[in-house]
């Protein structure tokens, strides 16, 4: 049996005998660095994710469809549930006696191979759209700061996308793991607060000196059906990760206790400035408010560019946490080890995730309807993943422990958040569809 990856001088990765015998629990082989970051360090992770620049988006796409009651009780709700959620998945990180670094790994031991496979090409599409959806935003974030100073259309949006894709490339060859955020996270946190200030402070005055606002939810009965279950499929998306064992993984002993203590973060003081800015923003601009925020609010030019800028360095960084997963695959099965400088690791990383990102980049110019994506993406990969699949492995591997009652809870849990996956992939669809017919493929939204 091995122990955990830590690195010496060299910049080698090599396994530590006496750190297994602490953790008590079988490591998987990886490429790359586990156990080494703080929960503090790992609450930030997760906090980035959350206050991402979707959160620009989420005035529009949450509250504009559902309206002030059922926005901020969904919010709120959704925030429970997440956390209760994430919970279940952080408790079984070393069931029978090993650490599940990976979602599909934990399904596999759980379940069996297929479920394996099946875990994986979840998460696989779950991260590739919501990577699709984070280039989508910086190639919007760049153009609203070409429109700022520009009116003219010699620049469409697909050429912001493919800047973004090629931004989110070099960071992707130069940050070669996970753990090795660390300094990132603090400007992460930094760009995050500067675009969220602003679309706040912004959106308020605007609020203060406008006149009174619709907050009506349009569109005939139907329409507002499917654009309700799509929001609320981008309530569960505003929320998980749909990787939480590998965040995890990297987490230093006792894992369990500390990742509570991260996931405890993430759900209190992380989702503060996602509440203020969301709200505030359906506030000021009521059903006229944007899928970007930051297209609705006035100001100063200098300001707004200083928002917008913000808003794509930070998905730049933001992204390369969805994607660690895959860079994660691809670098075991390669054994792409040792000095991340190194010409055969930097070589692979060039052509490997760069690859991967410009199949994300042509899918984000090709598609670039933001909100209708995040709908998809939450009903068929973040709801079988974040509650339905959560729920039924704690099931599984707490069988003996549970009583009755707690056993009929958590299938309630499974049949209803099926029955609302389904629904809400149904309503995804049908607003691509729509939206399809409305803008051509590489539209200048």
């Amino acid at each position: 049996m091995e122990g955990i990856d830590t690195q010496g001088d060299s910049g080698h990765w090599h396994r530590n005998e006496t750190d297994e015998e602490k953790l008590g629990a079988e490591v998987p082989e990886t490429a790359h660095q586990i156990s080494s970051d703080s929960w503090f360090q790992v609450g930030f992770v997760l906090t980035t994710g959350i206050n991402s620049a979707y959160v620009l988006g989420y005035s529009g796409t949450i509250m504009v469809p559902l309206g002030w009651i059922f926005g901020v009780v969904g919010l709120i709700l959704a925030t429970a549930i997440s956390l209760y959620a994430n919970t279940l998945v952080a408790k079984l990180h070393e069931y029978g006696g090993k650490r599940h670094i990976r979602y599909r790994d934990l399904a596999g031991a759980l379940y069996g191979k297929k479920a394996y496979s099946l875990t994986w090409a979840l998460q696989y599409v779950n991260l590739f759209m919501i990577n699709t959806g984070f280039i989508i935003l910086a190639g919007s974030a760049l153009k609203a700061v070409y429109v700022l100073f520009r009116d003219d259309e010699v620049m469409k949006l697909p050429y912001f996308i493919a800047i973004a894709g090629f931004g989110c490339a070099l960071f992707a060859i130069g940050v070669p793991h996970l753990s090795a955020l660390r300094v990132w996270l603090g400007f992460s946190t930094f760009f995050s607060l500067v675009y969220i200030v602003i679309a706040f402070v912004l959106s308020l005055k605007d609020g203060i000196e406008a006149p009174p606002r619709d907050y009506s939810i349009h569109g005939t009965n139907s329409s507002r059906i499917f654009t309700t279950i799509g929001a609320c499929a981008n309530l569960v998306f505003a929320f998980n990760t749909g990787m939480l064992p590998e965040i995890q993984a990297t987490i230093r002993q006792p894992v369990v206790k500390n990742m509570m203590k991260a996931l405890y973060f993430q759900f209190t003081v992380g989702v503060l400035p996602m509440y203020a800015v969301t709200f505030v923003g359906y506030w000021a601009y009521g059903s006229s408010t944007s899928a970007y925020l930051l297209n609705n609010v006035n100001g100063p030019v200098w300001v707004k560019t200083l928002a917008n800028i913000s808003a794509f360095l930070q998905t730049v960084i933001a992204l390369h946490i969805f994607a660690s997963p895959m860079y994660e695959y691809l670098d075991t099965k390669f054994g792409i080890k040792g000095s991340a400088l190194s010409p055969r690791n930097l070589s692979f990383r060039i052509a490997v995730r760069g690859g991967y990102l410009a199949v994300n980049t042509l899918v984000s110019a090709l598609l670039p309807f933001l909100g209708d994506f995040m709908s998809l993406t939450g009903a068929i990969s973040t709801f079988p993943l974040t509650f339905i699949l959560a729920n039924h492995m704690y099931l599984i591997a707490k069988n003996k422990k549970l009583n009755s009652l707690q056993k009929l809870w958590h299938w309630l849990n499974i049949l209803f958040f099926g029955c609302v996956a389904v629904a809400a992939a149904a309503a995804a669809l049908r607003l691509i569809a729509v939206d399809s017919k409305t803008y051509h493929v590489f539209a200048d939204l």
